[in-house]
C-alpha cells in the first residue's frame, strides 16, 4: 500500500514541524514557442493537467513543504503531486465549498511537480466538525448487539428506524494524520477499529469528496452502557481521516468500492476483513439531511458513515499494533496505535 509520502515528524498535537527539500519550480510564460515550454517544463517538473497522464480520479491532498508551509496538492498517479498553489488553491474547504472541484482542477494548464516521497501528508481536515453515523450496516447492527443485552435493543431499534444514529465525533484539531498514532484508552480491555467511508460536505450540504476514516472504539465501555458511547468514541487519538480527499465522483461510484482493512502485530498479520460500500444500508443524501437538520455548518462538516468490518469479540487492540485501511476508490489510511 504505497502512495503515502514520507513518515509524519514528530509533533505536538497541534502542529506538524517537518522540514525536508522541496525544489520550487518557475513558471511559464506566455508567449514562449511551444518547443522551449516543453523543454522549460521536463527542467522544473511542470505538469500540464491535459497532457500524457490521466487525471481521473481526482484525488486531493494537504501537505508539508521544505520551510514548513501547508500546500494543496493533486495526485499525480501513485507517486506524484502538482502543486496547486499557483491556481490560487490554498485550502481544502476553500476548494469544496467552490462547488464542482473536480471541475475547477480539470481547467487548469500548468503546475508544479513533486516526487510524492519528499513531502509530509497532512489530515485533510482543516476547520471542519466530525461526526459520525452509526449501526449503518448489519454487521454493525449485530455486533453491537453482542456487546450488551442491556443495548441490543436501542441497536437493533435504531437500524430500522427512519432517523439514523449520528454522534459527534472529533473536533477538526484533534483528528489525526496518515501515520500518526492513533489511540486505545487506558481504561478499556475492548479496543477496536473502525473502517469507514467519510463524506467531505461543504456548508451548502454538498457531498463535495471523500476519504478514508478510521473511528476508534472502546467496545466495553460501550457495551457496559449506552449512555457512555462519548466516552467510548470521543477521546485522544480517536479519530483518524486521510490523506486523500477523492473528488468528483458520485455515491452510484461510490458504492462500487470496497473497503479493507488488515491489522498488524509484531510483523504479522492478526485480522483482515472487507466490506462493499454497497452494503451501507442508508443514502448518503438520508446520512446527510439528517446531519443538516436544525444545523449549521459555516465551514462544511465531515461524517464518517458506519463500519462494516467488525473483528471477533476475543479481539483487541494493543499498543504497537498498526491499522491499515484502504478504500479502492480512495487510496490509505495508517496509523500505529498507542495507549492514551
Amino acid at each position: 500500500m504505497g502512495g503515502l509520502g514520507r513518515p509524519p515528524p514528530e509533533r505536538d498535537d497541534l502542529f506538524h514541524l517537518h522540514a525536508g527539500h522541496h525544489p520550487h519550480g518557475v513558471f511559464l510564460q506566455p508567449g514562449e514557442s511551444p518547443l522551449a515550454m516543453e523543454s522549460l517544463a521536463r527542467r522544473q517538473r511542470l505538469t500540464a493537467l491535459g497532457q500524457a497522464h490521466t487525471m481521473r480520479p481526482v484525488k486531493i491532498c494537504r501537505y508539508l513543504t521544505a520551510d514548513n508551509q501547508v500546500r494543496i496538492g493533486l495526485a499525480k498517479g501513485e507517486d506524484a503531486l502538482l502543486d496547486l498553489t499557483p491556481a490560487g488553491i490554498e485550502s481544502i474547504t476553500a476548494l469544496l465549498e467552490s462547488g464542482d472541484a473536480a471541475q475547477r482542477l480539470s481547467d487548469l494548464s500548468k503546475l508544479p511537480e513533486t516526487p510524492l516521497a519528499d513531502v509530509t501528508l497532512l489530515c485533510p481536515i482543516e476547520v471542519q466538525e466530525v461526526w459520525a453515523a452509526g449501526v449503518t450496516y448489519l454487521r454493525s447492527k449485530d455486533a453491537r448487539m453482542e456487546e450488551s443485552d442491556f443495548s441490543a435493543t436501542a441497536y437493533d431499534r435504531v437500524y430500522n428506524a427512519p432517523r439514523p444514529e449520528i454522534f459527534f465525533k472529533s473536533l477538526p484539531e484533534k483528528v489525526v494524520a496518515c501515520g500518526e498514532p492513533v489511540g486505545i484508552r487506558t481504561d478499556a480491555n475492548w479496543s477496536v477499529p473502525e473502517p469507514e467511508l467519510v463524506l467531505m460536505m461543504n456548508s451548502r450540504g454538498e457531498i463535495a469528496g471523500y476519504a478514508v476514516g478510521n473511528d476508534m472504539s472502546s467496545r466495553d465501555i460501550e457495551g457496559e452502557n449506552l449512555l457512555y458511547l462519548p466516552q467510548a468514541k470521543v477521546y485522544h487519538r480517536s479519530c483518524a481521516v486521510g490523506p486523500w480527499v477523492r473528488v468528483g465522483a458520485t455515491e452510484e461510484e461510490a458504492r462500487e468500492w470496497e473497503i479493507k482493512i488488515q491489522i498488524e502485530r509484531s510483523g504479522g498479520s492478526v485480522f483482515d476483513g472487507s466490506v462493499g460500500v454497497n452494503q451501507i444500508k442508508r443514502g448518503f443524501g438520508e446520512l446527510r439531511d439528517f446531519l443538516f437538520q436544525s444545523q449549521l455548518f459555516p465551514f462544511g462538516c465531515v461524517l464518517l458513515t458506519g463500519t462494516g468490518i467488525v473483528p471477533g469479540d476475543d479481539f483487541t487492540l494493543e499498543e504497537g499494533d498498526t491499522v491499515r485501511i484502504h478504500i479502492s476508490g480512495i487510496g490509505c489510511l495508517n496509523n500505529p496505535v498507542v495507549r492514551v
